[in-house]
């Protein structure tokens, strides 16, 4: 017995045990070699030589992988390129460079956003298809109408490419529409006329019941086959941070420093943490970059579904969202009712269920309709400069961009001998303001408060870098030019623009109003450097409006005694 133990002991200690984990069978240097070699890292570190290149690989036993970092010492461009090859069949499983490095949002992850329907071709082309087909003037294939309705479509094609993950083409593909819907905003602006009037394409009842059926289709992507990106997930806590009687400025979720109470993901990053109020919260650190009424609209909501802590289904973000959606409708067809009837009401309702980009940033679950959703319904109330005022800086202390427009809705309809009208424009403005600013009472010093909002704001927005716009490629060497000293021109250049309008022309119609206010949020995109797709939305309300309507010229204008004079009609043109 004795010597069958001791047989039983041996042969125990050539048996690993369980828990010893598995040699790796590569080494550092082959693991390295292996990623370097593939040929998109290669034709990447092309850029940058051999002797500037430094090189870590870990060895992963719980994932049998290995994760290697490539940083290089050119222009401090830092990390260039990063992977994964799989330790026991030497495959490359991953592979990263540029702006994909740091960027996940630009790997081409099928589904990062809109989830997976409204990124299927078959459903994006059948949402161009429905837009081109409704809207489209068929007597006049040639017509300016057409080629704008193709100009904003075609923002597709960049789409295309950065769900493929190629970011720089992508972006590239952007500008010549950008530029292209500026130059016509621009021009309708001043000229103050439209295109020659065409006939209708079909009844209204045909696009009434289209409009019907695809906002129905909608609201169905967004519950049954949508996601919720950062962007919405912050408006979510945001509100419960409101509702617990705390500004969101300084106070969201993080990571850094504070307790575990999730699992570690595959780069090794634990998101759920204890937070300092000692709920378990998934951290969003940046997520409090947004104007209050971004996190404020989501009370609402927030109120009716609560927040379990954690970025989970988030039905909350998914109500709000088919809401601000459904609302951008509603006051398009109110906009176009007041100032056309009934033609002009279903036609840019249509537009705005139509155009595949609106339903991106629904399926997305963002904030990004709330802008043009202020702006609309502000529009609807033009003819009184109080809600313009009101209208604008609600528009404007979402996500900054609108606020460009506020000096171009105070001299509407005339700039000169308004007096009244500018002051109480300016009292609807200010006192949007306050009730917006209203939250940071809630902190303890108001005064704090306000510093930490313009740190976590408009400081961060001004000062953060990004791959998704021309400006600032020059971080990832690989030859690109430093655009800065153009892009701060631009950007000064649109600021002269955005005072300006205000001037001239000095008596702006209700077409006018639209064409500048698109131009000049069209500007805005094209000089900012985080620019991204879901931001498209912010300015087509009124593009449409311009591409859709002709003015109904009177045979003579006479200036009206007091200063607020209802709107000319307008004609849908299809």
């Amino acid at each position: 017995m004795r010597r069958l133990g001791l047989v039983a002991f041996c042969a125990l200690l050539l048996v690993p045990s369980a828990g010893a984990a598995p040699k790796a069978k590569l080494t550092k240097e082959r693991a390295t070699a292996i990623l370097i070699a593939n040929p998109k890292v290669a034709d990447w570190l092309r850029h940058f030589p051999p002797k500037t290149r430094t090189t870590e690989a870990t060895y992963s036993a719980r994932f049998g992988n290995w994760t290697i970092k490539i940083w290089t010492s050119i222009d401090k461009v830092g990390e260039v390129a990063t992977g994964r090859v799989q330790d026991a069949t030497a495959v490359v499983t991953e592979a990263w460079t540029g702006p994909q490095v740091a960027w996940k949002m630009a790997r081409g992850y099928p589904g990062a956003f809109g989830g997976r329907e409204i990124n299927s071709l078959g459903v994006w082309l059948a949402f161009c298809a429905a837009f081109l087909i409704g809207l489209a003037d068929f007597r006049r294939p040639l017509s300016v109408r057409n080629l704008d309705l193709l100009a904003l479509v075609s923002f597709s094609v960049a789409l295309w490419y950065f769900n493929k993950g190629h970011v720089f083409t992508s972006m590239s593909l952007v500008y010549p529409p950008l530029l292209y819907l500026l130059g016509r905003m621009a021009w309708s602006g001043w000229r103050g006329r439209g295109v020659a009037e065409t006939r209708p394409v079909w009844p209204v009842w045909v696009l009434a019941a289209a409009t019907v059926f695809l906002a129905g289709f909608r609201i169905g992507l967004n519950v049954e086959n949508s996601n919720v990106i950062d962007v919405g997930y912050s408006g979510v806590i945001g509100a419960e941070r409101i509702s617990h009687g705390q500004s969101p400025y300084g106070h969201f979720p993080v990571e850094d420093k504070l307790k575990a109470c999730g699992p570690a993901d595959a780069d090794g990053e634990i998101r759920d943490r204890i937070q300092t109020n000692g709920r378990c919260e998934s951290a969003n650190p940046q997520g409090d970059t947004y104007g209050p009424v971004a996190y404020e609209s989501y009370l609402p909501a927030y109120w009716l579904f609560g927040w379990s802590g954690k970025w989970d289904d988030l039905p909350a973000a998914h109500f709000a969202s088919v809401v601000f959606d459904v609302l951008c409708m509603l006051g398009l067809a109110l906009v176009g009712l007041r100032f056309g009837g009934t033609r002009l009401a279903v036609t840019l309702a249509f537009a705005w269920v139509a155009w595949p980009f609106t339903q991106y940033v629904s399926s997305s679950n963002t904030n990004d309709a709330l802008p043009p959703l202020f702006l609309i319904w502000g529009f609807w109330l033009s003819s009184s400069a109080f809600a313009r005022g009101a209208f604008s800086a609600l528009a404007g202390w979402t996500k900054f961009a609108p606020l460009l427009v506020a000096p171009l809705w105070a001299s509407y309809p005339e700039w000169r001998g308004g007096a009244r009208q500018q002051l109480v424009f300016l009292g609807g403005f200010l006192l949007a303001t306050a009730a917006a600013f209203s939250i940071l009472l809630l902190d303890p010093n108001p005064i704090h408060a306000a510093h930490v909002f313009y740190d976590r704001t408009i400081k961060f927005q001004v000062g953060r870098d990004s791959p998704f716009s021309i400006w600032d490629w020059k971080q990832y060497g690989a030859g690109y030019p430093d655009l800065h000293l153009v892009q701060r021109a631009l950007q000064v250049l649109l600021v002269i623009g955005a005072i300006a309008v205000y001037f001239v022309p000095r008596r702006k119609t209700l077409r006018q109003l639209a064409a500048l206010t698109a131009a000049l949020l069209i500007g805005f995109e094209l000089v900012l450097t985080h620019w991204f797709f879901l931001y498209l939305p912010w300015f087509f309300p009124f593009v449409a409006l311009v591409v859709l309507t002709v003015e109904r010229e009177p045979v003579h204008v006479e200036v009206p005694e007091r200063n607020e004079p209802e709107p000319r009609a307008l004609v849908a043109t299809g």
